[in-house]
């Protein structure tokens, strides 16, 4: 992490509402459902698939979890609707994980079942290590009762994944591989990934490969061009065919990678957030991982 993304950081946190705003139209597609549709839209006629994510994560009430479930609703409604190229991702605390696991389980298999209807899949998204073990087994359980159109996020960071990602490999899966976001206590990360993002590059090469060789499709989610040149490498030594993994990209983050590997023939998905959480969403992003400061700040000032 250099030393320039880490002032920026810095920078942006303290920086006035209007111009974290300014920043964020870039990486967030606005503040509703038609917001987010007309820019997948533009995605898909450009090349890109989508996967698109309501704003806001750890819920307060119930009432507020089936806000957030309706609104998912409408998303995969308007997806289908229009015929695009996008499925969802949903943090499982949006809809009420830490408050209700059975409510939580009930709101999944709600949108589960509409998004089958849509033949549209939906991500599981992963958060912070003590969601970890709640998250996997709520995949499971719907896994267990045919819920084959879900699929779970793994973070390379943790040292826990070389073992959680046994029980989630298979010819009909679907995995989302990242480096990790969160801030978490050093004992659950592998060595030296808190303070050299690029220890963590070893790992995830590792998962992806574990991914391949399962069979399993993945999702392999980074900005870090040296390690995404290592997955392409790895595809092309094991004949890998392009059909099964994907690159998928945050909406306005290094976008000449973005271009490049689509231009060079992989197929890349765009993560696309929307909802009124714009602030929030902008400093955790920013906070979690300083990089993305850089790259954003970087393109203001040169635009």
């Amino acid at each position: 992490m250099s030393l320039f993304n880490t002032l920026m950081a810095s920078a942006v946190a303290l920086a006035p509402r209007a111009l974290v705003r300014k920043i964020s139209r870039r990486y967030i597609a606005g503040d509703t459902v038609a917001d987010a549709i007309e820019r997948v839209a533009a995605l898909n006629a450009a090349g890109f698939a989508a996967t698109v994510d309501v704003l806001g994560e750890t819920t307060e009430s119930l009432p507020q979890a089936d806000a957030t479930t309706r609104e998912y609703l409408n998303v995969l409604e308007a997806i289908a609707r229009e015929g695009l190229r996008a499925n969802i991702s949903v943090k499982p605390t949006a809809l009420g994980l830490l408050l209700d696991e059975a409510h939580c389980e009930r709101k999944f298999e709600c949108l589960l079942d509409a998004a089958k209807a849509y033949s549209i899949f939906v991500r599981m998204d992963m958060e912070d290590a003590s969601c970890t073990q709640r998250e996997i087994d709520l995949l499971l359980r719907l896994k267990s009762r045919g819920y084959g159109n879900a699929g779970l996020v793994l973070q390379a960071y943790l040292k826990r994944t070389d073992a959680d990602i046994a029980s989630l490999l298979g010819a009909h899966e679907n995995l989302r591989i990242c480096k990790g976001i969160y801030v978490e206590d050093r004992e659950h990360l592998v060595k030296n990934a808190w303070r050299d993002r690029r220890a963590i590059n070893p790992h995830f090469l590792r998962h992806v490969a574990s991914c391949f060789d399962g069979g399993t499709f993945v999702g392999v989610a980074t900005h870090d061009e040296e390690l995404v040149d290592e997955v392409t490498a790895l595809a092309r030594h094991r004949q890998v065919p392009p059909t099964a993994f994907e690159f998928q990209m945050l909406l306005g983050v290094h976008e000449s990678l973005r271009d490049r590997l689509l231009k060079e023939g992989y197929a890349v998905r765009i993560y696309v957030p929307y909802g009124k959480d714009w602030y929030g969403y902008s400093m955790r992003r920013i906070k979690e991982n300083p990089r993305i400061a850089g790259y954003l700040l970087r393109a203001l000032l040169t635009r």
